[in-house]
């Protein structure tokens, strides 16, 4: 096989021509067979495997640096660059990540995991290198997707002032995580269609080239002076009025257009902007028929496409999904808003029973945040669906266009706690403290799939901001006799005895009862509380477990600094001094990719090393 002799980034230049259409199928086959193992992003990174080999054809990583948006299409730049024997850990604890990271590789030019940044981060690499008098290129590789984002649009306003070259390649494959939405995608389909004045150039540009002597040279100043047809046969040019060169677009999979494309880019002495035209998923038919269902995948089975694992039974997004159907069907006034990700949050079913009442509005959670704002001061009941790390980039929104005029929109905030093989960049371990130190915010956490469905009904009968976040995978079925009214600010006591008193949130409830369990196991009596409400706190749950406890264990799957627990401290402190507070939470640092299972056990979140924690504590 010629992909056994690609051991580093150097190796696929000494690969002769014929056969580089054959290392992109190797390639296809080998994602596609270790993929179906370990799970990953599949659709994206079938799409871009000859885009990646051109690059490392024209460029020279780890010298030049090739900077990719959200990076969830890196697959093939890893394998290109040495990695290729490492995926069989791909996304497992301690193997390689599936998103780029620095210290994995030096070709790793930047960390990504995020939308719309890549162009903003090449900006700053390439300003680095010209006052470090340094010389290489920046690639930043952006999809149509993430160009929706407004950081996108911010970065390719700045540059333009570039004087030095700067390439970005736009990786057009019609699809973000789902189909596409708005004027952006309507735009980049016009230029999609421009074939006459792509068919013109290439007509143009071979005749000349013939003539013996002068022909290079005059195809060398027309494209100097082209901007006047593009403008005549392609309505707009967005770039080239920003004064970015645009060249394109290009068909993604020819390695030889593209090649000869990005030499081309090479000679501009500012930044140009490549469109490249890929197909999500090719190469593999389900993956081209459903890209959006095999944009991340967990195991598969290859034949089929189908999971190895199948559900057995609802995830909290699918209880979310039916709930939110049930509320807007009693209520014309519920709407819903996402940023991109329809199927991912659960919308979907949504959007087909009440499409008028839909909004994507592409990646763009600051938009999403302020334009349901603007959905509520116009009488409407909005609800934000998204990741709780990707509500991160709208928080401004949240705390000033939200919050200042207390304003009822609903955060419905999936992917709370830990994700695991995402890693760092997806990790839900922050919202806690970012959402609690907002005025008029009222955050929940519900400890089972009926709770999430009673905090629904709360949230929307409210009348001001409400998140309610809910973790990754299926919906707790357990302590289902447990369903006590969803009042104000008040929790609710599960088991009552003496001793030691666990207040938990949300899914360390169900952690909560294992280690009561194992407590009572060893003869010690063991109380159980959910707090519910993250925000307000219910300091009458915290006297009266104060009253009759010497000690208090609080229990969330969230960061120490700025979470639950330390806030239940304070007021314990100041009210309750005599009553010993432990704290089980998640360290200040970044968390790493691996399955769930694993980092809690890593992290000292598990029934076991609580129990381990309480012993040397306590001595319980």
């Amino acid at each position: 096989m010629i992909l056994d002799q690609i051991n580093g980034p150097e190796d696929i230049r000494k690969v002769p021509k014929g056969d580089l259409n054959r290392l992109a199928k190797e390639i296809r086959t080998f994602l596609i067979e270790n993929i179906s193992e370990t799970g990953g992003h599949l659709a994206s990174n079938l799409g871009v495997v000859e885009l990646t080999m051109a690059m490392y054809l024209a460029f020279e990583p780890p010298r030049d640096k090739i900077i990719w948006d959200v990076g969830h299409q890196s697959y093939t730049h890893k394998i290109l660059s040495g990695r290729k024997n490492d995926f069989s850990g791909l996304r497992r604890f301690g193997g390689i990540a599936g998103f780029p990271k620095r210290g994995e590789n030096p070709c790793d030019a930047f960390n990504t995991g995020h939308s719309s940044t890549s162009i903003s981060a090449g900006i700053g690499m390439a300003e680095a290198r010209d006052l470090r008098r340094e010389d290489y290129r920046v690639v930043s590789v952006i999809g149509d997707g993430a160009l929706t984002g407004g950081m996108a649009f911010e970065a390719l306003n700045n540059a333009a002032r570039l004087h030095h070259n700067f390439i970005i390649v736009l990786n057009d494959n019609h699809m973000s995580i789902s189909q596409n939405v708005g004027g952006i995608s309507e735009y980049l389909n016009t230029i999609r269609t421009s074939r006459p004045y792509n068919r013109l150039k290439e007509r143009v540009a071979g005749r000349l080239e013939s003539v013996p002597g002068i022909g290079q040279s005059v195809v060398e100043s027309i494209r100097n002076t082209k901007n006047g047809i593009k403008q005549l046969l392609i309505p707009g040019m967005l770039f080239e009025n920003l004064g970015i060169t645009y060249l394109g677009p290009v068909d993604g999979h020819n390695i030889g257009k593209l090649v000869r494309t990005f030499e081309e880019a090479k000679r501009l002495n500012h930044t140009v902007l490549v469109h490249v035209i890929t197909k999500k998923g090719r190469g593999y038919r389900p993956a081209e028929l459903h890209p959006d269902r095999f944009h991340g995948v967990p195991p598969f089975d290859i034949r089929t496409g189908r999971p190895k694992k199948p559900k057995q039974y609802p995830d909290y997004t699918d209880v979310f999904s039916r709930k939110l159907i049930h509320l807007a069907e009693k209520d014309a006034r519920i709407v819903a808003v996402t940023a991109a990700m329809p199927d991912g949050t659960g919308l979907s079913a949504f959007r087909e029973r009440f499409p008028d009442r839909f909004f994507d509005v592409g990646i763009a959670e600051q938009h999403a945040v302020t334009s349901a704002a603007g959905l509520a001061a116009g009488g409407m009941k909005p609800v934000v669906a998204v990741y709780s790390s990707f509500l991160q980039r709208g928080f401004d929104q949240i705390l000033h266009d939200v919050c200042i005029q207390n304003l009822p929109v609903v955060f419905a905030i999936d992917r709370a706690g830990l994700v695991g093989a995402d890693g760092e960049t997806h990790q839900g371990i922050f919202d806690l403290s970012y959402l609690t130190c907002i005025p008029n915010m009222t955050v929940l956490a519900p400890k089972n799939r009926w709770e999430l469905e009673d905090d629904l009904d709360f949230a929307f009968s409210y009348g001001g901001p409400v998140a309610v976040r809910y973790p990754r995978g299926e919906a707790y079925r357990g302590l289902s006799e447990f369903r006590s009214p969803v009042k104000f600010g008040k929790g609710e006591i599960l088991y009552e005895e003496s001793g030691t008193a666990i207040l938990a949130v949300g899914s360390m409830v169900s952690t909560g009862e294992h280690v009561r369990e194992k407590l009572r196991a060893r003869g010690h009596a063991c109380t159980l509380a959910n707090a519910r409400f993250v925000k307000p706190i219910d300091t009458e749950l915290l006297a009266h477990l104060a009253a009759g406890h010497e000690r208090i264990i609080t229990m969330e799957e969230n960061v120490l600094n700025g979470g639950f627990g330390l806030a239940a401290a304070d007021w314990l402190r100041e009210n309750a001094p005599g009553v010993s507070v432990m704290h089980i939470a998640l360290p200040d640092a970044y968390v790493e990719h691996g399955d769930v299972s694993v980092l809690r056990e890593h992290l000292g979140i598990d029934s076991d090393s609580i129990l381990k924690k309480l012993s040397e504590r306590y001595g319980l």
